[in-house]
C-alpha cells in the first residue's frame, strides 16, 4: 500500500502516517547507535521518554483542560492556574535540561596539592573525599550521588541541585495536575462508561479522544507522584542528614561496626539540618531562597567538591 493511498484525506496525511513515519525512523536510529555504546543509548531512550510523557501531559492541558479553565472559573482562578502552571512548567523544564546537561564534576587529573583519601583502582588518580568512581561513565565524580539513567548522566557536586529541584517541581506539577483534573476525569471516567450502553451516547470523535486524554493524564501524573514522590522524599532525608546515596550505604556499615567497639558514628559533613539545606542550595542570604530556589538559577553550589568543611565536635569517624 502506497503512501498516497487511504492515509490521505483531502490531500493532507493523517497523524496515523506521521506516527508511523516517526516509530520508523527511531527504530532505525536505534539500530545504527553503536554496540559499544549500549547503556548511553539506553539511557538516550529513558531521556526521550521523560521528554515525550512531559510534553504529552503539557499538550493535554493545553488543549483539554485550559480551555475549560479559561470559560467556566472565575478570574482570579484563572490567573492563578496561568501564573502558578507556567512557573512550575518553567521550573521543570529548567532544572531538568541543566540536570542533564551540566557536568557533576571529576577530580584533577594530574598531581595537585588536594588532600585525597585514596586512589582510583580504576582512574589510578587520586580521589579526594566524598568522591566515586562510576562505573556507566567510567570515570570518578564528585560527591557523587547515583548514576541517573533517566537524566543520561551522573548525579554529582554540580547537578546534584538540578536534579533535586527537578524531582521536587515533577512531583509538584503532577500533584497539580491531578488535583485540577480530577472533576474532568471523573466526568471523562462516567463517559467513557456510557460508551457500552444501549444506545450509546451521541459522542463525536473528537470528544471520545478528549475523554481518553484526561483519563491518560490523571493517572499518569498520579502514579508519578507517588512513584517520584517518594524518591524526592528520599532525597530530601538525606539532604538532611548531609549524605548522598553512596555515604548513606556506606555509613550505615560503618556505624554497625563502631557500635561493636562501643563507638558512635558521626557524620563529618552533617552540619545541622537547615544548615545541610542551605549549603545544598547555596543559599547565604534570605533573599536567595527566592532568587536561587523559587526561581531559576544557574549559581554555583557551596565548595569546589574537592575539599570539605568538617564540623569541630566530629571525634570519631570519616566516611569517604
Amino acid at each position: 500500500m502506497s503512501d498516497s493511498g487511504p492515509d490521505l484525506v483531502g490531500g493532507m496525511r493523517s497523524w496515523r502516517w506521521y506516527l508511523s513515519r516517526v516509530m520508523r525512523l527511531f527504530l532505525r536510529w536505534f539500530r545504527l547507535c553503536p554496540q559499544r555504546g549500549r547503556r548511553k543509548r539506553q539511557s538516550t531512550v529513558f531521556v526521550s521518554l521523560v521528554i515525550s510523557l512531559t510534553s504529552s501531559v503539557v499538550i493535554i492541558v493545553y488543549l483539554c483542560m485550559l480551555p475549560v479553565i479559561l470559560n467556566t472559573y472565575p478570574l482570579h482562578w484563572i490567573l492563578w492556574h496561568l501564573c502558578y502552571g507556567h512557573w512550575n512548567l518553567l521550573m521543570v523544564v529548567f532544572h531538568y535540561y541543566k540536570a542533564t546537561t551540566t557536568h557533576p564534576g571529576a577530580p584533577p587529573q594530574e598531581k595537585s596539592d588536594i588532600p585525597t583519601v585514596t586512589i582510583c583502582k580504576k582512574c589510578i588518580v587520586p580521589k579526594p573525599a566524598r568522591t566515586h568512581h562510576c562505573s556507566i561513565c567510567n570515570r570518578c565524580i564528585l560527591k557523587m550521588d547515583h548514576h541517573c539513567p533517566w537524566l543520561n548522566n551522573c548525579v554529582g557536586h554540580f547537578n546534584h541541585r538540578y536534579f533535586f529541584s527537578f524531582c521536587l517541581y515533577m512531583t509538584i506539577g503532577c500533584i497539580y495536575c491531578s488535583i485540577s483534573a480530577k472533576e474532568m476525569f471523573l466526568d471523562a471516567y462516567d463517559a467513557i462508561e456510557s460508551y457500552y450502553q444501549t444506545p450509546a451516547p451521541a459522542y463525536t470523535h473528537q470528544e471520545r479522544m478528549v475523554h481518553k486524554s484526561l483519563i491518560y493524564l490523571w493517572v499518569l501524573t498520579s502514579s508519578v507522584t507517588f512513584a517520584l514522590g517518594a524518591l524526592t522524599l528520599w532525597h530530601a532525608v538525606l539532604i538532611t542528614t548531609g549524605e548522598t546515596s553512596v555515604e548513606r550505604h556506606i555509613n550505615r556499615k560503618e556505624k554497625k561496626r563502631l557500635k561493636l567497639k562501643g563507638k558512635v558514628f558521626r557524620n563529618p559533613y552533617h552540619h545541622g539540618k537547615i544548615h545541610n539545606w542551605k549549603m545544598f542550595f547555596a543559599v547565604e542570604k534570605p533573599s536567595h531562597w527566592l532568587t536561587r530556589v523559587l526561581l531559576p538559577s544557574s549559581h554555583l553550589p557551596h565548595g569546589d567538591g574537592l575539599m570539605w568543611d568538617c564540623p569541630k565536635y566530629r571525634n570519631n569517624t570519616m566516611a569517604i
